[in-house]
């Protein structure tokens, strides 16, 4: 026993260390250590991969839009992508046509929506884009402009508003109970509150930073365009033998051809007349967040131009459409006093809507022959300078208010 003790190494004091002697702390292990300059470092390379990666994916993953393209049902959560296809667009000189599903063609197939009929009438092939997004609602589309839709700057832009989204206080997000409704990542985490809204505060925390981070936006951009929208640990364990690897083809799903439900009208599906349980503008969430859409498109010098509805008035029971009446006209007035073109079409023959707020084909071949009839319309479909076309609505804003006073007097 004693023998073994004195084979034993004595250990090292400081004093005799010769790494104390340089400054430095004894450290037993052999991996490696890096100092606050050197993680700083570390930290700057991570970062900078982190942002070249998005960039350089979009050089090696093939993305041509075609005539009438729509971004795909499957990737309407891909908020990635929607931001390449805005780049894109906007530096196409195209007039940009944004909104929900009835921008989007719920009904209709890519060669059938109101993009592709004011193409149409327009006799230009790809002058009007669809850049609408299925199962969006004025919540989530302030949200899906303001930090997805940053490429759309001083473009001319038709923004769809649809009254749908005030008919209840369900639609309007404003009912207390809790209820999954689409594209929660897009709508304000904090202000103004969501009742319904009771995602933990700490995911929304993330959601904010997510906004801000593309390689965070790129990686579900992944799982969305590759992996069926299953993250990737879930889709290793549900395919144990297959290549996770193998998936990413660097070829997007191909756009939506087919039709989503039969197209026959309102009236042949079952739906009867109801009295909508419409909300207050002055109360609305859905109207607030429009309109933080509109200032948004506006503070990034677009040239704007506001489509209301149509909505199916046919549907509307006698008891609430003086409810609905007057919110037409609320929406219709912040308008006009904001000196915004705008166009609130009457309501489409009863035959030419599949629902509520969404036509069929024919209905938006006549909408589209409506909205390039209207004469706040020319100066968005004429190549005038930001000038020249501020000077054009102006006048043509006073011109509706002096007929708007001789109206009233008599």
């Amino acid at each position: 026993m004693a023998s073994q003790e004195q084979a034993q190494p004595a250990p090292i004091s400081k004093s005799r260390d010769p790494r104390a002697k340089a400054g430095e702390v004894p450290f037993s292990s052999n991996a490696v250590r890096l100092s606050g300059r050197q993680w700083a470092v570390v930290g700057v390379l991570v970062v900078a991969l982190c942002q070249s990666i998005p960039l350089i994916w979009q050089r090696a993953e093939t993305f041509e839009p075609g005539l009438d393209y729509r971004i795909p049902c499957a990737l309407s959560d891909d908020y990635w992508l929607y931001a390449r296809y805005c780049q894109r667009a906007a530096g196409e000189d195209r007039i940009l046509v944004i909104g929900d599903s009835v921008i989007w063609g719920e009904y209709v197939t890519p060669h059938q929506t109101l993009a592709h009929h004011l193409n149409e009438v327009a006799g230009q092939e790809q002058r009007f884009v669809n850049l609408g997004v299925n199962g969006t609602h004025p919540a989530a589309l302030a949200g899906l402009i303001e930090y997805y839709g940053r490429a759309i700057r001083g473009q001319t832009v038709i923004l769809h508003y649809n009254p749908l989204w005030m008919s209840s206080k369900r639609h309007d997000l404003q009912t207390e109970k809790e209820f999954p409704f689409n594209h929660p990542k897009l709508v304000p985490q904090f202000a103004p509150k969501i009742p319904c809204y009771k995602e933990p505060y700490g995911n929304r925390i993330g959601i904010v930073v997510e906004r801000y981070l593309p390689f965070r936006a790129w990686t579900n951009h992944l799982v969305a365009a590759y992996f069926d929208n299953t993250d990737l640990a879930t889709w290793v364990r549900e395919n144990p033998y297959s290549n996770p690897f193998a998936r990413i083809t660097f070829e997007l799903p191909e756009p939506d051809t087919a039709l989503r439900h039969r197209q026959v009208p309102w009236t042949e599906q079952g739906i009867v007349r109801a009295d909508f349980q419409w909300v207050e503008p002055s109360t609305s969430i859905q109207w607030l967040l429009f309109r933080r859409t509109v200032r948004t498109l506006l503070a990034r010098n677009n040239r704007l131009f506001v489509l209301v509805g149509p909505f199916n008035e046919h549907m509307i029971g006698e008891g609430s459409l003086g409810a609905y009446n007057t919110i037409k006209r609320t929406i219709e007035t912040w308008l006009r006093d904001q000196g915004i073109p705008h166009y609130v079409p009457p309501q489409l023959p009863s035959n030419l809507y599949a629902d509520a707020s969404h036509p069929l084909g024919q209905g938006y071949a006549l909408l589209a022959k409506q909205i390039l009839e209207q004469d706040s319309c020319p100066p968005l479909w004429y190549n005038l300078n930001d000038e020249e076309y501020r000077h054009v609505v102006q006048v043509i804003v006073r011109l509706r208010r002096y007929h708007n006073d001789r109206r009233k007097k008599h």
